[in-house]
């Protein structure tokens, strides 16, 4: 029997607090809604907390920051940009809007990351630039894949959608030697703003050009025409640029999110802990993470494997039914019918990918779990794999 709606606990939910609240509602009554003095703020801190002196630009998706990354850094039409099958079509879709052409390549099966190796074996003379993903908050080898790329003069665009916090060799991504890092504040993210992104880098070139494509072209966003002493009225179009800006809305949410965000990956990760204590006699291949590094936890993915009695797509109908949200991260994008039909691709052409794929539960987790949450899921997994 279902359970009623009021008890359903879903895959996730934003963590948002009476500072979110007080922020947004002192925008309201500033008069900017749009972008203005809290974003700038939201930027400055966010380049504060990553340090290592990158510059931060705040968009309205990350989506929005991975087209501007690749548009600054040069990506064009007949470019090919490495990328992983094991992403959402985000990551892909924003290499075609350039008129290039996304490689894809398979995965490491411990992390579920690129795998670097296959990397390698991909580029051509028309490579551009890697778009490596940190899957799930668990920073990639970086140290390995920049150490191909670099000599080569191959671009690296990370996408950090799950990433914040998170850190490679002690170092927090978004401030290694990539060229620029790309994070997400969707609502299901470690952080949020709603929707919205966050675009750094320490090329000044870079960051500049992101700056006026991100509206419109033109050489100096709104606020800085309020506050600067030329006249009001002037600017000036350098370029047919994109809608990207972040709206003061949406950076007063940011704003306390970001001040909280090493207590909430604190949360996630104890969470993520007293699930692999419930879970590690079961037969499940348990999410991978790092002793020395800091995983942001975004996603809590578990593996069934084959003999455990139940198959995943069961799995998840049956937590369903028991009042429970999981979902699967993710559908490899060479199985989706524009990827695989416009690239000729086939599903055994990724199989490591693939295999993750047809075994993968996202479990819920969230900040705002309760312990008696958390217990709901743990026993109702063990009921269903026989335990």
């Amino acid at each position: 029997m279902k359970s009623e709606a009021r008890d359903f606990l879903p895959f996730a939910l934003p963590d948002i607090g009476e500072q979110e609240i007080a922020e947004v509602v002192d925008s309201l009554r500033s008069g900017w809604l749009t972008t203005g003095p809290k974003t700038r703020r939201f930027e400055t801190e966010f380049a504060q907390f990553l340090g290592g002196g990158v510059q931060a630009i705040a968009v309205n998706s990350a989506t929005a920051g991975l087209h501007l990354a690749l548009e600054a850094i040069g990506v064009s039409a007949g470019d090919e940009v490495i990328t992983t099958t094991y992403t959402f079509t985000a990551t892909a879709e924003v290499i075609r809007y350039l008129g290039a052409h996304p490689v894809f390549v398979d995965i490491n099966p411990a992390t579920l990351n690129i795998d670097v190796g296959a990397v390698e074996r991909a580029i051509t003379p028309r490579t551009k630039a890697v778009i490596p993903v940190h899957f799930a908050g668990l920073a990639c080898d970086m140290s390995q894949l920049l150490a191909l790329t670099r000599p080569r003069g191959i671009r690296v665009v990370e996408d950090a959608a799950h990433a914040f916090p998170a850190t490679h060799r002690g170092t927090l991504i978004g401030s290694l030697d990539s060229d620029v890092t790309v994070f997400s504040f969707y609502a299901t993210k470690t952080i949020t703003t709603g929707e919205g992104g966050m675009l750094v880098t320490r090329d000044d070139a870079i960051a500049h050009r992101c700056r006026t494509m991100r509206l419109h072209g033109i050489d100096r966003d709104a606020f800085d025409r309020y506050v600067s002493k030329a006249p009001s009225w002037y600017y000036e179009v350098v370029a047919p640029g994109f809608k990207y800006n972040m709206t003061d809305i949406a950076a007063a949410i940011g704003i306390p999110q970001l001040a909280k965000a090493r207590a909430f990956q604190q949360r996630r990760a104890d969470l993520a802990a007293r699930y692999d204590a419930a879970f590690n006699e079961l037969p499940l291949q348990l999410p991978p993470r790092s002793e020395s590094d800091l995983h942001a936890w975004h996603l809590y993915v578990i593996q069934i494997r084959p003999g455990a009695g139940i198959g995943r797509t069961q799995f998840i109908e049956k937590m369903s039914d028991r009042g429970i949200g999981c979902s699967v991260h993710f559908i490899p994008l060479h199985l989706q019918p524009y990827w695989r039909d416009t690239y000729g691709l086939r599903p055994e052409q990724f199989p490591l990918a693939l295999r993750a794929y047809e075994q993968a539960v996202s479990l819920p987790l969230f900040t705002r779990m309760t312990g008696k949450d958390q217990d709901r899921v743990i026993a109702a997994a063990r009921e269903l794999l026989g335990c």
